[in-house]
C-alpha cells in the first residue's frame, strides 16, 4: 500500500483512515490517523483529518499537538477556534496564532469578527501595520474611523498600495458622504492620473462595473465622476458616439440608471448636436426620471437643437399633461421663432388651444398655418376644428379649399362625405334636404375615387354609403371596381363578405370568402374572419388552418384566444390574448377582446393589468378602436375610457364569443 512504500506521504495515510471511516470502523480509522500524525508530523492536512475524526475534547488536544510541531500552520488555529464555545476562548486562540502569523489576513479576519466596533477598530489599525496589503481591511478600518480619521487611513492606504483603484473610490465615497461635492471629481481624476503613472492597467469594463457598484452604494457622484475620467479609454474616436450609446443601454439593463444618465451626459457633451443622444436621453428621463430632469434634458436638447421640432413639441405637451399651460404656449412660443415654416409647430400651438377650450385662439392659428405653412394635415386639422364645433358648412368650405392644393390627400375627401352622410344628414329634417346631403357625401367619394383610386377605405365608405340607403347592388359594384384596381387587397375582400352577412346571404357570403382565401391565402385578416363566422362544428379546424399558415399573424392568435374563451377554456384563452397583444401592441381590438374577457371571467387585479398594459402600448389602429375613437363624440376620451367603450361594445354585439 501506500504507507508501506511511501510512509511520509500524508494523503495516503488521509485516505486509507478514510475507506475505514466508510466501511463504518471509526476506531480503525482514528488509530490509522493517529499513525499517520506521528509520522506526518509536519504536514497540517492530516493534523485537521485527525481533529474531524475524533470527538471535540480529543480533537482539542490533537490540535494543540499539531501547533507545537507546525506553529505556522494558519488553518490550525481557525479550526481549534471553532471548536471553542465561547468567545473569549476563540480570541485567545486566534491572538495565539496571529503572534506566530502576524502577516495571515485569514487569521486577521476571523480576529476582527468576533470583536464590537471599538476593539475591532484597534485590531484592524494593528493589522494594516501588519499586512499593509490587505485593502479589504484598509477600507474596513476606514469605514469604522470618524471622517478626519478615515481620510488619514486612506491617504496611507494610498500610500501603502497606490495601484489600488478601490482605496480611492473608498475616497470619492467618503468626500461624497459629507457632501463634498467638488471634491469628488477630483479625487477620481487624481485616482486615475495616478494609476496611468504607476502603470496600473484598468479596462474601460472594469470602471464601467465600478460605477455600478458606486451608484448601488448610494454614491451617485462618484458613479458619474468615474464615467466621467474613464468612458473614453481604449475607444477609438470614430467610434465613441456608437460605443456610449450601447454603453448607456447596458448600464440600463442592469437598472443602473445614474450610470447610464452619466454615459449620455457625457457624449453629449462631446456630440452636443447628435440628436439620436438626445432622443436615449429624453427616453431615460421619460422611463427613469421625474418631470423636472425629463423637462431640464428637453430644455437642453431643445437649445442645443432648436430646429428639431420634436423636442420643443415634446416638451409643450409635458408641461400641458402637467397642467401648466402659460409654460406650454412659452415653449412654443420660441418653437416658433426657431421654427417659423413647421407644420408640426403650428399644429401642436393649435391643438393646445383646442384642448384648453381656447376655440377662437385655435381657429386664428389654423389660419396663420393655412397661410404660412399649408400642408394637408394642416387643412385636416381645420376643418376637423370646424366639425367639432359643428360649423359643418365651414368643415366643408375648408376640405373643398385644401382639396383645390392637395386633390391626392385621400382623408379629406372622406371627411366631406363622412359630414354630408353624418351630421348634416342627422341635423336636416326634409327629405329633400337629406337627399341633397348624400349626394354631396356620393360626389366627395366619387371624386376621391377618381383621385386617390388606391385608397381602400375611400372604396369602403363609398360602398357603405350606397348600401346605407338601400343600393345594395351598388354598393356590391363598387366593392368589386375597388377589388379590379387594387387586386389581393384583404380589406375589400372582407368588407364584401360582411356586406352579403349583414344581408343575410350567408351562402353567398361563404363563396367569396372561399374567393378571397384563395386570392389572399396568408391574410391573418380573412382567416381570422374565417374561424369567426364558421358554424361552431368547424371552428377548430378553421383555426388549425389559420394558424398554420399564420402562426404569428395577432389577429388570427386573438380569434383562437376568443374561441378558446367561446369554450370557456380560460386558461387557454388567457395565454393566446396574452400573446396576441404582445405580437402587435398597436390593436386596439385586440386589447378590448382581451380585457372584454376578463371582465367577464377575471378579477379585478387581471383586469387591470389589462388596462395598465394597453395604456402603456396606447393603440392606435384596430376596426373598432378607430370607429369608436374616432367618432366625435369620443374624441377627448382617455385610453381607458375607450378601452371600457370597446369592451362593452363587443360584450354587447357578443364579437368575443361566438
Amino acid at each position: 500500500s501506500v504507507r508501506d512504500t511511501n510512509p511520509k506521504h500524508a494523503p495516503g495515510w488521509i485516505a486509507s483512515a478514510r475507506v475505514e471511516e466508510a466501511a463504518g470502523k471509526i476506531n480503525q480509522a482514528r488509530k490509522l490517523i493517529q499513525e499517520g500524525c506521528e509520522i506526518c508530523k509536519t504536514n497540517e492536512d492530516i493534523w485537521l483529518e485527525a481533529a474531524r475524526l475524533h470527538p471535540q475534547d480529543v480533537a482539542k488536544t490533537i490540535l494543540a499537538s499539531a501547533v507545537r510541531h507546525i506553529p505556522r500552520a494558519v488553518n490550525i488555529f481557525i479550526r481549534a477556534a471553532e471548536f471553542e464555545h465561547h468567545d473569549e476562548t476563540k480570541k485567545a486562540i486566534l491572538r495565539k496564532g496571529l503572534e506566530l502569523n502576524p502577516t495571515s489576513v485569514l487569521l486577521w479576519k476571523n480576529a476582527i469578527e468576533l470583536e464590537d466596533a471599538e476593539d475591532a477598530k484597534i485590531l484592524l489599525s494593528v493589522a494594516v501595520e501588519k499586512v499593509p496589503s490587505c485593502v479589504e481591511m484598509w477600507l474596513a478600518l476606514s469605514k469604522l474611523e470618524s471622517y478626519e480619521n478615515a481620510r488619514k487611513v486612506l491617504n496611507q492606504a494610498r500610500r501603502a498600495l497606490p495601484i489600488e483603484r478601490s482605496i480611492w473610490i473608498a475616497a470619492a465615497k467618503l468626500e461624497e458622504s459629507q457632501n463634498h461635492n467638488d471634491m469628488v471629481d477630483k479625487i477620481i481624476q487624481k485616482a486615475v492620473s495616478s494609476l496611468y503613472k504607476h502603470d496600473a492597467v484598468i479596462s474601460r469594463e472594469t470602471w464601467l462595473k465600478e460605477a455600478e457598484v458606486a451608484e448601488k452604494a448610494h454614491a451617485p457622484l462618484t458613479s458619474s465622476s468615474i464615467i466621467k475620467h474613464t468612458i473614453s479609454i481604449g475607444v477609438d474616436v470614430e467610434d465613441r458616439q456608437r460605443t456610449w450609446a450601447d454603453d448607456a443601454n447596458s448600464a440600463l439593463s442592469k437598472n443602473a440608471i445614474i450610470t447610464a444618465r452619466a454615459i449620455l451626459a457625457h457624449s453629449l457633451s462631446i456630440f452636443p448636436s447628435k440628436r439620436s443622444l438626445w432622443m436615449q436621453a429624453v427616453e431615460l428621463e421619460r422611463k427613469h426620471g421625474d418631470p423636472k430632469s425629463l423637462d431640464e434634458v428637453l430644455e437642453a436638447a431643445s437649445e442645443r437643437l432648436p430646429t428639431q421640432e420634436i423636442f420643443w413639441l415634446v416638451r409643450a405637451k409635458e408641461k400641458w399633461v402637467g397642467g401648466d399651460v402659460e409654460s406650454s404656449r412659452e415653449i412654443l412660443t420660441k418653437a416658433f421663432a426657431a421654427n417659423p415654416n413647421s407644420e408640426a409647430v403650428w399644429l401642436a400651438a393649435a391643438k393646445l388651444e383646442w384642448e384648453t377650450g381656447e376655440i377662437d385662439r385655435a381657429r386664428v392659428l389654423f389660419q396663420r398655418a393655412r397661410e404660412r405653412a399649408s400642408s394637408d394635415r394642416v387643412y385636416m386639422k381645420s376643418s376637423l376644428l370646424e366639425r367639432e364645433c359643428e360649423r359643418f358648412e365651414d368643415a366643408i368650405s375648408l376640405i373643398e379649399e385644401g382639396l383645390l392644393i392637395y386633390p391626392k390627400f385621400a382623408k379629406l375627401y372622406m371627411m366631406g362625405g363622412q359630414i354630408c352622410s353624418q351630421e348634416l344628414i342627422a341635423s336636416t329634417l326634409t327629405n329633400n334636404d337629406k337627399k341633397q346631403n348624400l349626394d354631396r357625401a356620393r360626389k366627395f367619394y366619387q371624386r376621391g375615387l377618381q383621385n386617390c383610386a388606391n385608397n381602400v377605405i375611400l372604396w369602403i365608405l363609398a360602398s357603405r354609403l350606397e348600401e346605407s340607403v338601400g343600393f345594395l347592388t351598388k354598393a356590391r359594384s363598387l366593392l368589386e371596381l375597388g377589388r379590379l384596381k387594387n387586386p389581393k387587397n384583404p380589406s375589400l375582400w372582407l368588407e364584401a363578405i360582411r356586406l352579403e352577412s349583414r344581408d343575410n346571404n350567408d351562402k353567398l357570403a361563404v363563396t367569396l370568402m372561399a374567393r378571397a382565401l384563395q386570392e389572399c391565402p396568408q391574410s391573418g385578416l380573412l382567416l381570422a374572419e374565417n374561424i369567426s363566422i364558421a358554424p361552431r362544428a368547424e371552428q377548430k379546424a378553421k383555426a388549425a388552418d389559420a394558424i398554420k399558415k399564420c402562426p404569428d399573424d395577432p389577429l388570427v392568435i386573438i380569434a383562437v384566444a376568443s374561441l378558446f374563451a367561446s369554450e370557456r377554456k380560460v386558461e387557454k384563452a388567457r395565454k393566446w390574448f396574452q400573446r396576441g397583444v404582445i405580437l402587435n401592441q398597436d390593436i386596439g381590438d385586440s386589447w378590448a377582446k382581451y380585457y372584454a374577457f376578463e371582465k367577464e371571467v377575471g378579477d379585478e387585479e387581471k383586469q387591470k393589468a389589462v388596462k395598465d398594459q394597453c395604456v402603456s402600448a396606447d393603440p392606435k389602429h384596430g376596426e373598432l378602436w378607430c370607429m369608436i375613437m374616432k367618432d366625435m363624440k369620443n374624441r377627448k376620451l382617455t385610453i381607458v375610457e375607450g378601452l371600457e367603450l370597446v369592451a362593452t361594445h363587443i360584450a354587447k354585439q357578443k364579437l368575443l364569443i361566438n
